[in-house]
């Protein structure tokens, strides 16, 4: 009688039982286990863990929280346009927001081809760099879309300008995550990955959705909470890029990886591994030449540096 038992975390999830024709599936009594495994096919790509890079989880868990961060944003956003646009003032016109809503969007597509044009070569090389820079440009769009109900008289600009702003995002946004997708697909899994990707987002904006549901009501028309959970979601949003860029462990080279490797071997005679490398990247500020501290070893010396330009000025 063939019988084939399947365990989870150390307990038995299922019992198939061969003995007939057709295979009967008995439940086992781990229904805990039955809920990750579930969660597990909806949202995790197939034959995870083994299917994806090591550095996978960690980047989706803090990637997660800016999303939510970012999805609370985005609601304290819109409701601020919306007031700003007339929505609920009877004495606004409705042909006026069109329009204006119109060229908002036209403006955001031309600056898309824009940012394309000039910038799409460099995306793939500092994919960090960019995926960080792209999402403070995310919070700055959210924030002059905040500040465009303040003056009605510059509304149309502030949102075109919020519009620009976004255009970057979309762009760079999209690019740098093809990028991390094809990092993380190590077994020919692109498309699995990408697509519960895009799963884990969804959800974690439904989740938004709801909390936004109950929080915009309460804070609706106070001016002081609404800027006060800008700057906490605004800090959560870029903590937790931060935390997600800073966690990828990229396996092909650009410049700054290139001058670590290369540091490293003239310094030590190793190149150090991908984690070490990794972290040693810098992801916004990057050094040309030596630290001014390897030059200034004391503080004379600096009162030197500075008399001599001083000297040098007169």
């Amino acid at each position: 009688m063939p019988k084939y038992i399947e365990y989870y975390d150390g307990k038995m999830f299922d019992t198939i039982d061969g003995t007939t024709s057709e295979y009967n599936i008995v439940r086992g009594q781990g229904s805990s286990a039955y809920w990750k495994s579930l969660f597990r096919d909806i949202f995790m790509p197939r034959g995870y863990p083994q299917s994806v890079s090591a550095d996978y989880l960690n980047y989706q868990i803090w990637d997660t929280i800016q999303a939510f961060a970012s999805s609370m944003n985005s609601a304290l956003a819109t409701e601020a346009i919306l007031r700003g646009a007339g929505v609920g003032d009877k004495a606004a016109s409705a042909m006026v927001a069109a329009i204006a809503w119109l060229l908002k969007d036209g403006i955001g597509m031309i600056a898309r081809i824009l940012f394309a044009w000039l910038y799409s070569p460099y995306l793939d090389a500092d994919c960090k760099y960019w995926r960080l820079i792209t999402d403070c440009f995310n919070d700055l769009a959210f924030c002059l879309d905040l500040i465009a109900p303040i003056f009605p008289h510059l509304f149309m600009l502030i949102i075109c300008l919020s519009s620009m702003v976004r255009a970057v995002v979309g762009v760079a946004g999209s690019a740098t995550r093809t990028t991390i997708v094809n990092h993380q697909a190590i077994s020919d899994n692109v498309g699995d990955v990408a697509a519960k990707d895009g799963s884990q987002e969804t959800l974690i904006n439904v989740f938004a959705l709801l909390c936004s549901l109950s929080l915009l009501p309460v804070v609706s028309g106070n001016v002081v909470s609404i800027w006060l959970l800008f700057c906490l979601f605004t800090f959560i949003h870029l903590y937790g890029n931060y935390r997600a860029v800073k966690s990828l462990q990229f396996r092909t080279l650009n410049q700054s990886m290139l001058r670590i490797i290369v540091n490293n071997y003239m310094e030590t005679r190793k190149t150090g591994t991908v984690s070490e490398v990794n972290d040693a990247e810098p992801i916004l500020l990057h050094c040309y030449g030596c630290c001014l501290s390897d030059v200034l070893t004391s503080s004379k010396k600096l009162l030197f540096m500075f008399r001599n330009l001083l000297l040098s000025m007169i």
